[in-house]
């Protein structure tokens, strides 16, 4: 198949799609609307829609140039990862069988908006075919009317030969300070969605009960330095590393030193990718009520799941998950046997390769 990925050429999830499919034969396509960033992915096929600098004729640009390149290249499929200004174009573009991939906030969110609720709703509605990762954003795409036939639910899937529980790095954790630490990591971004300010005010009610804990805030945003001074008005500064972004190819060393992993997200579209990630890593996690989290964890089986905004509840699990290091490691072994059965990347990617066939016969 020729196969053409219309989304940011900066996307983790975007590039482990693409990989697959490439690996397996196929030709693929990835087209990036105004980020000039560098193209990891050898042997692909990429061309960057450059920015029109009259930004009110921007969008009626992309979607000239968009035609002209799907003209040249003639695929089989134009498959656009993220609504807003990707998915109108490519559905302007009037290319068929179109495939679109909400990642979440962009319907979760925007469904409440009444500026942006019509066009998720008229760019759904031209899709050929929808995937999605989570239950709440499948049941919330049928709510806007949208033919439930035509929707599939697809992971983006944890690559389980590289996630896994693996020695942890003692020359990592020496760099890091944390050698006789018992540590908590989190890896989202430093936004207002992902509420890292809840885990930070969590950490003098931890400290309280295990002085020798560590913090890994793992992520760049624009709450950094509100955070960082928040940090240090609580006098916990000392006991939190803010690492920043780091690529994926060292995060599973990072999950692997770790004890606990949190999330403090505020919405989420199914299971987060670096939630699937640290249960991959067979670690305990500590998330809250979103997405479909309590679909994937039971409370004290496998993990908890906490209100948001709540650093009390937050503390106390972390707590009783340090203290119980064979209760961590027990947890942690049922929830790689979870993504193993339920959110593999490969077979995730095999259903998806199903899915394309299907469309196209």
């Amino acid at each position: 198949m020729k196969i053409c990925f219309l989304t940011a050429v900066n996307s983790i999830h975007s590039k482990r799609w693409a990989q697959y499919f490439l690996e397996k034969g196929h030709q693929v396509y990835w087209l990036s609307l105004g980020i000039d960033n560098k193209n990891e992915i050898s042997n692909i096929n990429f061309y960057l829609i450059k920015k029109f600098p009259l930004k009110f004729l921007r969008p009626l640009f992309y979607v000239v140039y968009l035609k002209k390149i799907l003209r040249e290249i003639k695929p089989d499929i134009l498959h656009v990862h993220q609504l807003w200004i990707d998915g109108l174009i490519g559905v302007l573009s009037g290319f068929h069988p179109l495939v679109v991939t909400p990642w979440g906030s962009d319907v979760l969110i925007g469904q409440k908006s009444k500026i942006k609720r019509p066009l998720i709703e008229f760019i759904l509605e031209k899709a050929d075919l929808i995937t999605t990762d989570g239950e709440n954003t499948k049941a919330i795409i049928e709510n806007l009317g949208i033919n439930s036939q035509k929707i599939k639910r697809i992971c983006f899937g944890v690559d389980v030969k590289k996630f896994k529980p693996e020695p942890e790095s003692k020359e990592l954790k020496r760099s890091l300070g944390i050698t006789n630490s018992s540590t908590v990591i989190s890896l989202r971004s430093l936004m207002p969605i992902y509420d890292l300010k809840t885990l930070i005010q969590a950490i003098p009610l931890i400290l309280e009960k295990a002085k020798n804990a560590k913090f890994i805030i793992v992520g760049e945003g624009p709450e950094k330095e509100e955070l960082l001074s928040t940090s240090r008005s609580l006098g916990v500064f000392d006991s939190v590393k803010f690492i920043g972004s780091i690529s994926n190819e060292e995060i599973h060393k990072y999950l692997n030193l770790a004890d606990v992993y949190v999330s403090t997200a505020l919405s989420d579209s199914g299971i987060a990718a670096s939630t699937a990630e640290a249960m991959a890593c067979g670690l305990p996690v500590v998330v809250t009520d979103t997405g479909d989290n309590n679909r994937w964890i039971k409370n004290g089986e496998n993990g908890f799941v906490i209100p948001i905004k709540n650093p009390e509840a937050l503390a106390e699990k972390i707590i009783y998950l340090i203290r119980d290091k064979k209760l961590g490691e027990k947890i942690g072994g049922i929830n790689r046997k979870v993504i193993e059965e339920r959110n593999n990347y490969y077979k995730e990617m095999e259903k998806m390769e199903r899915i394309y066939i299907n469309l196209l016969s």
